[in-house]
């Protein structure tokens, strides 16, 4: 990168940096889970709301903004034809969950951090994306190709928004997702979501819930159970509603299903005490016993699923949600798995261990992708971090889900830092108090100017 261009965007960075910061807390003061599907709405009201406000963002920001049938959104620099470059990040979040210390839809900040949720994943690189095309906008830089930044607001529960996207509109020649660390990762392990469902009806646990979604490992969990006598310990709270009836909850730590390392999955917290005091029935008990596998090792090598092809990082697997239907049990099931495994096998495999105790049921699948560090697409983005960071940062796999593996050409690009330091007052995506540095962002700004220069360049 020339200095002049360097200060150019050092300078346009400077100028828009409250600007940047006050569309983000716009978007993060929307509650957009995923809701009943309506009219105008099919991901629910939150998700709608969120991409008309995206979208009175991109107007303000003096690019075109388009509506795709409600699944989906874009701001276009240029020419709506074809052949186009893309960003793709996304407006919806996860459930807020607990552990908040104000308002999780009330975008903070304090010492140069900001605190909300979807700050990191995603509305916050959504923003970055909209100012990166105003600076192509502003500065008059040539385009060979049209930039659309699209705007997803399903991608967190089944990305059924880019489903509906490629199958309507063109895909694009390349496109980057900020929605994963930096430099660049250039594969993602395959996804298996599924569920455990206890063959036998619930016998003493009368209600048993924890978790807000399959892909977040949760933080607390309770349970009402028949007991004579039950004591409370460090990580359970054990207190008698009525003669022989508890209530019991759990803490543990929180995370993100494809990073439960450091984690301590708050259902297996509450596993380990029904066990461990002899509350259950032999039926629950059973059940309980194959969850115990579960929880007792997110590499899967109790459940039987234990996989490395050595090419991505380990298989994992955890349980995110917990619940009673129809007066059974269930669990939820979310893996991250290698090449050299998939669905069927994983349902096989835990099957056997499960015996007659439950019933495991696939429900989601979706292959690993993986892209040639050769393309030069892959190699401008790796070069624009370094560029600007004066690093020397090498590509990675991840055991994460982004938009990029829909995409024909695409990687996930940045924002995230997992390797510098994080504030204990700041906490990680899908978790409470999730945080993201100001500074790491104007950076990232930064990078994906310089990238969407440097790929105007290409031959595609």
């Amino acid at each position: 990168m020339n200095e002049q261009l360097r200060r150019d965007i050092d300078k346009f960075c400077e100028e828009n940096y409250e600007n940047i910061f006050r569309d983000i807390s716009r978007l993060v003061a929307i509650d957009s889970v995923e809701g009943e599907p309506e009219e105008g709405a099919p991901f629910g009201k939150g998700p709608a709301k969120a991409l008309d406000e995206a979208l009175k963002i991109v107007k303000e920001l003096g690019l075109e903004g388009y509506n795709c049938e409600g699944k989906m959104g874009y701001a276009l620099l240029g020419e709506n034809t074809d052949k186009y470059l893309a960003t793709i990040t996304h407006l919806d979040v996860v459930p807020a969950g607990e552990g908040w210390k104000e308002d999780p839809f009330k975008m903070r900040r304090k010492d140069g951090w900001i605190i909300g949720r979807g700050v990191m994943d995603d509305k916050g690189p959504s923003v970055l994306c909209l100012y990166a095309l105003k600076y192509l906008k502003e500065h008059n830089v040539p385009l060979k190709y049209p930039v659309r930044a699209l705007l997803g607001v399903n991608e967190e529960t089944g990305m059924l928004d880019v489903e509906h996207y490629l199958a309507n509109y063109p895909a694009p020649l390349f496109c980057f997702s900020p929605d994963a660390n930096f430099p660049l990762c250039n594969g993602e392990k395959g996804i298996f979501q599924g569920k455990m469902v206890s063959k036998m009806p619930i016998g003493n646990i009368v209600d048993i819930k924890g978790g807000v979604a399959a892909n977040v490992i949760p933080d607390k969990a309770r349970a009402k159970v028949k007991a004579e006598k039950l004591a409370s310990t460090e990580d359970v709270q054990a207190v008698e509603l009525e003669k022989g009836l508890w209530s019991l909850e759990a803490k543990g730590i929180g995370g993100h299903a494809s990073l439960p390392e450091g984690t301590r999955n708050a259902i297996g917290v509450l596993v380990d005490y029904l066990l461990d005091n002899k509350v259950c029935d032999e039926n629950e008990e059973k059940f309980l016993n194959v969850l115990k596998l579960l929880h007792d090792d997110w590499t899967g090598a109790k459940l039987g699923v234990a996989a490395d092809d050595g090419r991505f990082e380990p298989l994992t697997i955890v349980g995110g949600v917990i619940g009673i239907e129809d007066g059974h049990m269930f669990q939820s099931l979310d893996s991250r798995f290698p090449t050299n495994t998939n669905g069927a096998k994983l349902v096989s495999q835990m099957q056997e261990k499960a015996g007659d105790a439950a019933e495991v049921i696939m429900l989601r699948e979706s292959e690993p992708f993986y892209m040639s560090l050769d393309n030069p697409a892959v190699q401008i983005c790796i070069n624009s971090y370094n560029d600007v960071t004066g690093e020397n940062a090498q590509p990675y796999t991840i055991g994460g889900g982004t938009y990029a593996r829909d995409f024909p050409n695409a990687v996930s690009f940045g924002p995230e830092h997992p390797e510098r330091p994080m504030p204990d007052f700041a906490g990680p995506i899908h978790g409470a108090e999730e945080g993201a540095s100001e500074e790491y962002f104007i950076e990232a700004l930064k990078v994906y100017i310089l990238a969407l220069i440097e790929l105007q360049k290409l031959e595609f």
